[in-house]
């Protein structure tokens, strides 16, 4: 007569907005996703630094991903959805997921866009961190009024004796600019 409760499944009704996510890709095919949705015309963005490696008998500098298997995405859940319909056999994706609200991780504009700014630089003064080395809370909230990173918003910490913004993509890692001179900084 009554239906189990555990068989009807309520679909949860997903905005159709573009944000941007934090998606893990496996085997190091970051790049190939990111070819992928260029050739599409979708938003995304993979933190790079500049490393030497060994090309044969000679070093070169190369730039390469600083976190494999990370693909910043500004999409909606449902055109990443087609995406990794399309590429699921070649590149295996997911979301990065919030710990607390059991849905994707979503990171705003305007610190995805500050994060881009520094971490785009590929300035070899810019240090990468794991999420977890860096209590961001502690820190002041500031906003740089100039130079090449202006309007960047982040935490201002210290980090080897230089004064410095870090943005965090909570959760993921962060990224602190090279050194900002205290007079191009204002508190928020």
């Amino acid at each position: 007569m009554y239906k189990s409760i555990s068989r009807i499944v309520m679909k949860k009704e997903v905005p159709d907005i573009e944000q941007w996510f934090a998606i893990r890709v496996t085997y190091s095919r970051e790049m190939a996703l990111k070819e992928y949705l260029d050739r599409y015309g979708i938003e995304s963005f993979i933190p790079m630094s500049y490393k030497e490696v060994v090309n044969g008998e000679r070093k070169v500098r190369k730039l390469v991903p600083v976190i494999h298997n990370l693909v910043f995405v500004r999409s909606s859940r449902k055109k990443i959805a087609e995406v990794k319909q399309e590429v699921a056999l070649k590149i295996p994706m997911r979301y990065i997921m919030n710990r607390e609200t059991k849905e994707p991780l979503v990171v705003p504009d305007r610190q995805m866009y500050s994060f881009i700014a520094v971490a785009g630089a590929y300035d070899e003064q810019v240090v990468f961190l794991d999420s977890n080395v860096v209590s961001l809370r502690k820190g002041d909230r500031v906003r740089i009024t100039g130079g090449i990173f202006a309007g960047v918003e982040g935490v201002f910490i210290r980090i080897k004796g230089d004064r410095r913004v870090v943005v965090s993509i909570e959760g993921v890692m962060a990224v602190a600019t090279a050194f900002v001179h205290p007079s191009l900084i204002e508190k928020i």
